[in-house]
């Protein structure tokens, strides 16, 4: 049974509530005994403590059987499983390696029993001393001979096996979601793991992890919607940065000459599969460097983070199997008419492609938009989903990419990839456009769709007056990272892979 508090119910009520009275009684007998429900860490006898699969371990180099019961073991974790029975029980200790079943008696802990076997409820934070046997079904089993309770739990645990199933109270209620699903747990280690192994392939290759400013003067470097709070010493408005793009690239004009990091970005967008308002990013940028470059680093920190040390590049993702091992590239046109099936001829006529989207796809679409934003809702419409093997798509449009440099041969496209695993948008790189004159130009485009795209950019004269200092040519990437370890850990939705997602 679950007690949830709701809205206008009081914790004085939630506290009436009769499982959780008794357990706030035991927390006051364990007092009378001498025995505190909360005890600080310096009171508790937690010495030479291991890890449940330690005990496995070392279980396993022992000689002989004797060798395995003359050995004390001290273990901490929180009761998922308690029956008692008249004068012993059973409980079963997880920790974050896994399971131990522990057996208690009156023989073991002698006038101790009784007070462990009416005060510990399943829940509570307990640390265990003893050795190990096997029980007649050849179980693990640890012989307790000491019991400490470090935590008391007051609420009762969901029940075990209806566990905690609805994904809307998971993603609410993350530490009971991480209490009942150890996979949520492991979800988490993952997601730790790749984060540190993108950094480490980093950091090896000389790049330097900088920290750029959350609240910004003007929302650049992307196109999306910001948020708007105001600071009230200065007396201005100002926007959660939407990405660190602009920022890295100063850093990038006065001399560092490889950047990246690895942080919180903010969009005011909606709440999807794989849209979360607030993710994470990495974001790198590199002197002297071209985007294909940038695609070729990618593919390898893709597969350092997959392969997790062995060759196994093919892992499962939804009803999918995913062959890291499989990489393409196509440029945009390309991808429409041959993996989109969209009429070559149309690609370059406005009023062919919205007529094209409202007679083939029902999508009511602007002939306000320019043509490279045509192009991307083609793209999303017909492409996107298509994309599950690993998939680079290069030479964007320039009238979506304003912060792109130019393709020499072909200046309405610029120098410029996405890549797409999945069905969905993994990555986003280009090289830099460095030319201030070009740059402010741009700006100037992007203020004056504002009309019919409110996801354009602002016009940011800093940024223009950084670039008249000269920048290097440069190549920059961005990496969504939530997206990635959905990937990696087989996780249909991004609310699963954040620890604790926006929730309306």
């Amino acid at each position: 049974m679950l007690f949830i508090l709701k809205e206008g119910v009081t914790m004085k009520k939630m506290f009436k509530q009769q499982l959780v009275k008794s357990r706030i009684e035991k927390c006051s007998r364990l007092n009378a005994v001498g025995l505190s429900a909360y005890p600080s860490a310096a009171e508790l006898n937690r010495v030479d403590a291991i890890t449940s699969v330690e005990i496995f371990t070392r279980l396993g180099k022992a000689n002989s059987e004797d060798a395995r019961q003359r050995e004390n073991y001290t273990i901490s974790g929180r009761v998922k499983l308690l029956r008692k029975q008249g004068k012993s029980g059973f409980l079963q200790v997880q920790d974050i390696t896994g399971t131990v079943q522990a057996f208690f008696s009156l023989d073991t802990l002698g006038d101790n029993y009784p007070v462990f076997k009416n005060m510990l409820d399943i829940g509570d934070f307990v640390i265990l001393h003893g050795n190990a046997f096997y029980t007649q079904k050849d179980e693990f089993t640890m012989n307790v001979k000491e019991i400490q309770i470090s935590s008391k739990c007051l609420h009762p645990l969901p029940e075990k096996h209806a566990g905690l199933q609805d994904p809307e109270l998971r993603a609410r209620k993350r530490y009971l979601d991480l209490i009942m699903n150890t996979d949520s747990q492991q979800r988490l280690i993952d997601r730790a793991r790749i984060i540190q192994s993108i950094r480490m392939s980093l950091v090896k290759d000389d790049f330097v992890e900088v920290e750029t400013p959350i609240l910004n003067p003007i929302a650049g470097g992307a196109n999306a919607k910001p948020f708007v709070t105001y600071h009230n010493a200065l007396g201005v408005e100002r926007f959660l940065r939407i990405a660190p793009e602009l920022y890295l690239k100063r850093l990038i004009v006065g001399g560092l000459p490889k950047v990246f990091e690895l942080g919180k970005q903010f969009r005011n967008e909606g709440v999807d599969s794989t849209h979360n308002p607030e993710f994470t990013s990495l974001e790198f940028y590199q002197t002297y460097a071209t985007y294909t470059d940038l695609m070729t680093q990618i593919e390898t920190m893709f597969r350092d983070a997959v392969s997790k040390g062995s060759d196994a590049y093919l892992i499962p993702f939804g009803d999918e199997m995913i062959d890291f091992d499989s990489w393409s590239v196509f440029t945009f046109r390309d991808a429409l008419t041959k993996i989109g099936q969209v009429p070559f001829e149309i690609l370059d006529s406005k009023d062919e492609m919205v007529s094209y989207m409202h007679d083939f796809y029902q999508e009511e679409v602007s002939l306000d938009l320019v043509k490279g934003k045509l192009w991307e809702k083609l793209f999303d419409l017909t492409v996107e989903s298509k994309l599950i093997d690993p998939t680079f798509i290069i030479d964007y449009p320039a009238d979506i990419s304003p912060l792109a440099r130019r393709k020499s041969d072909d200046p309405e496209l610029v120098e410029r990839f996405e890549l797409f695993i999945g069905g969905f948008e993994l990555a986003n790189g280009f090289n830099e456009l460095n030319d201030p004159i070009d740059q402010y130009e741009r700006f100037k485009e992007q203020v004056a769709s504002k009309d019919s795209d409110d996801e354009a950019m602002f016009m940011d004269k800093d940024f223009v007056e950084a670039l008249m200092f000269a920048m290097p040519p440069t190549a920059g990437a961005g990496i969504g990272i939530d997206r990635l370890v959905m990937l990696l850990t087989n996780s249909t939705t991004i609310r699963d892979v954040i620890a604790f997602p926006a929730m309306k």
